[in-house]
């Protein structure tokens, strides 16, 4: 009886521990959604640790753009970036799709710091990206 007992514990308690996953969760982390900062205004959260350095030391300055011309680019590299994502190509690089509403009105910094992730991607591993102008995507 304490082996039936025992065996039924420890089967509860492995139960219990093991992890479950939910599809709806797994959808969520494996798309970038832009999101409203305390000021309400658009932002995009890049976790890559040398991002920053390439925002102040390497790429062009965000007056060098008008919000036009980098929604123009947005729309082209969210749609050739979305592509690979869901192709399976570079996996090792590409590990999200991005929500990126060409309607919205997500501002010029917004749009800046989203087009200087390609131009960023490009940079460090070198992916080359139809839609990045050609100055941008000199590595």
């Amino acid at each position: 009886m304490k082996n039936v007992i025992l065996l039924l514990i420890f089967s509860l308690l492995s139960f219990s521990c093991s992890a479950q996953t939910d599809p709806k969760n797994d959808k969520e982390k494996s798309e970038m959604k832009p999101s409203k900062n305390e000021d309400g205004e658009w932002d995009l959260t890049v976790i890559d640790t040398q991002f920053d350095y390439f925002l102040n030391a390497i790429a062009k300055p965000v007056s060098q753009y008008s919000e036009s011309y980098l929604k123009t680019k947005n729309t082209l590299l969210v749609s050739e970036w979305n592509s690979y994502y869901f192709s399976g190509r570079y996996r090792n690089i590409i590990e999200s799709s991005i929500d990126y509403d060409p309607k919205e009105n997500y501002g010029l910094k917004f749009e800046y710091k989203l087009y200087q992730v390609f131009a960023y991607v490009n940079w460090k591993y070198g992916l080359r990206m139809n839609g990045l102008s050609g100055s941008d995507a000199l590595r």
